[in-house]
């Protein structure tokens, strides 16, 4: 019998692969059809672990059947990739019942005459695990072409993408952040200041096996260790919410104080808004807007859990005007963007995003601004974020913003945080002051 952590795995896989949902959701829709959390666990591990070493994986295969990848049933690509991913990275997986499992898999997936193949393969990568054709690390930095076959192939990473940061911050820091991006994420808990302090948190979560850390740059911000918060309860009870470092710094940036007027222009799932009205301490009013029904529900589990009482929510489109007055003192809009800052927890977007994207993605962008600005009064806020790491969603969207808008200023340095220097996503967020004298 196929161990299920491994079946659910590849469901997840094709269902990514197929284009039917991104990662998160794969997961979620797949982990929940295992009863054992440690088949979850797993499942998770494959499947997430799969997609960050994918481009290694793909250059094997390739080598070793002697075929573009195109030539092969993706079914069978996807239980080649997810089973070399358990005998190269995952040591307390034996490596003859991965391929055994690969084998009953294609079976199962209706590819049974590709059961050679697959077991011919998989049995070469455990026995050549060691010396898998794959580029080696430049002996010389400044070989371009040997740096990008070395950060695209060998550390998985679209080569278009990883020219960008080799040509912006050279190959140490590119090779650094590639690192980064395929090392797993710890589960990031942000404490909800509206009912617990963070050590207070610290020390609820421990009475249940929970171990965490104090994080390095998010104040309120816990890395888990060991155990499963989830299954505590305090998360119903509204005392943390899931939530990036850098995410958090996104709101402690955005700077909201007692008595304003807040927007928040794209706010679902809330972790945002519940800071910011943290740091308000409810005093003030914080509407929140999101458009879809899916994202709006979220949003409203999100601020009847944590009990962040002076949000109020609106159903929005911040492509379109928004359907407020022009009287908030401060406007957070967390751009829909790339994601490319978030690849260490979302591979999957590696592989789905293009260069030619960021057209579309900065129309966009600019439109939300432009009309997220028309809300703020003047000598009010504007802070534009998004979760991107390139400079076409980011520093170039507030320059052109600053010459449509003569009357937003850029107040500050942005916050900015990378992976090889913070040991952080990519996130970016820039402050723009409306000028009160509008003469």
């Amino acid at each position: 019998m196929i161990a299920p952590a491994r079946l659910a795995a590849f469901e997840i896989l094709r269902t990514v692969g197929a284009g039917r949902a991104d990662l998160g959701s794969a997961l979620a829709r797949g982990r929940t059809r295992l009863q054992d959390e440690r088949d979850r666990a797993l499942a998770g591990e494959i499947a997430t672990g799969t997609l960050r070493w994918q481009g290694a994986f793909d250059h094997v295969i390739a080598a070793f059947t002697n075929r573009p990848l195109k030539k092969l049933d993706p079914e069978v690509v996807d239980i080649l990739r997810l089973t070399m991913f358990q005998i190269l990275h995952l040591d307390r997986v034996p490596a003859s019942a991965a391929v055994k499992d690969a084998v009953d898999l294609a079976g199962k997936a209706g590819k049974r005459s590709a059961s050679g193949l697959v077991n011919a393969m998989l049995r070469r990568v455990t026995r050549e695990r060691d010396t898998l054709p794959l580029p080696a690390r430049p002996a010389d930095p400044a070989d371009r072409s040997a740096a990008l076959a070395y950060l695209s192939i060998t550390l998985s990473h679209p080569a278009w993408l990883v020219s960008r940061w080799l040509d912006r911050y050279g190959f140490a820091h590119a090779e650094a952040w590639a690192r980064f991006n395929n090392a797993p994420a710890p589960l990031t808990l942000r404490a909800n200041t509206l009912r617990i302090t963070r050590d207070a948190l610290a020390a609820r979560l421990a009475t249940f096996g929970i171990d965490c850390d104090q994080a390095s740059h998010a104040a309120d911000a816990l890395l888990v260790r060991k155990g499963n918060p989830l299954a505590t309860g305090l998360h119903d009870q509204g005392l943390f919410i899931i939530q990036d470092e850098a995410s958090q710094l996104v709101g402690t940036y955005a700077g909201a104080t007692p008595g304003e007027r807040v927007l928040d222009a794209c706010a679902s799932p809330g972790g945002k808004t519940i800071a910011m009205a943290a740091a308000m301490d409810l005093r003030g009013t914080i509407v929140a807007c999101d458009l879809r029904d899916r994202r709006v529900n979220l949003l409203r589990q999100a601020v009847v859990r944590t009990g962040a009482a002076n949000v109020f929510i609106v159903q929005a489109d911040a492509l379109a005007p928004l359907p407020v007055h022009p009287v908030f003192d401060r406007v957070l809009l967390d751009a829909p963007c790339s994601g490319l800052g978030t690849l260490r927890r979302d591979p999957d977007i590696k592989w789905r995003r293009q260069e030619s994207d960021f057209e579309a993605l900065t129309q966009a962008q600019s439109a939300m601004l432009d009309h997220s600005s028309a809300v703020v009064v003047p000598g009010g806020a504007l802070v534009y974020a998004t979760c991107s790491s390139e400079p076409e969603e980011n520093d170039e969207v507030v320059g052109r913003f600053l010459v449509r808008h003569r009357d937003f200023r850029l107040v500050g340095e942005p916050l900015r945080t990378l992976p090889f220097r913070d040991q952080l996503e990519a996130f970016f967020a820039a402050m723009l002051v409306k000028n009160k004298d509008l003469r």
